[in-house]
């Protein structure tokens, strides 16, 4: 797999300038963008083609702090899956309990139960921006002293922004005028 930190030339950091990644994806691209290559060899073009691809896959991935996260965890060996409804964080057992309970009402036709799924919503959101900080502070510490113990709280705090995220996705879902009239 390609590095992405190193196709583009910046030190391996959560916490990268954006200014910086597009400064330098932008030189990048401009030097190798494969119609700079027309007149040269097939291998060449390919080369510039399969370069530039790349540079765009890097590019998109490193822009996005969830991403970027996911990406270098996955360069250290971390598993990153899909989040499944098992893996409930301990603390939110009760409150999804309680929303299953609202989501499945609101689903068959009890508009009593949109206030609930409203403040649900409003708590996820909260609990969402909550970990977005927490990352901010775990990226700031990894950044500082590269550690696999970090990176296992990154993780963690991933997992749990991606369950609150399908959470949040789920009650939406449940409140958009038009999910259940037919």
């Amino acid at each position: 797999m390609t590095d992405y930190y190193a196709l583009l030339g910046i030190p391996r950091s959560l916490n990268l300038s954006l200014d910086t990644l597009q400064q330098r994806f932008y030189e990048l691209s401009r030097q190798l963008h494969p119609d700079r290559f027309m007149r040269k060899s097939e291998a060449e073009r390919q080369a510039a083609l399969e370069t530039s691809s790349n540079l765009n896959d890097a590019y998109r991935t490193l822009k996005d702090p969830i991403k970027r996260a996911e990406y270098v965890l996955s360069q250290e060996g971390f598993e990153i899956g899909e989040q499944r409804s098992k893996d409930v964080p301990p603390e939110l057992l009760e409150e999804v309990f309680e929303l299953n309970m609202a989501l499945e009402e609101m689903r068959g036709g009890e508009e009593s139960a949109r206030p609930q799924l409203e403040q649900a919503e409003k708590n996820f959101t909260s609990m969402l921006e909550s970990i977005h900080t927490q990352l901010q502070g775990l990226f700031e510490k990894y950044d500082s002293n590269p550690d696999r113990d970090v990176l296992s709280e990154i993780r963690a705090v991933l997992n749990r922004r991606k369950y609150i995220l399908n959470l949040v996705n789920e009650v939406q879902k449940a409140l958009a005028p038009t999910a259940y009239a037919n």
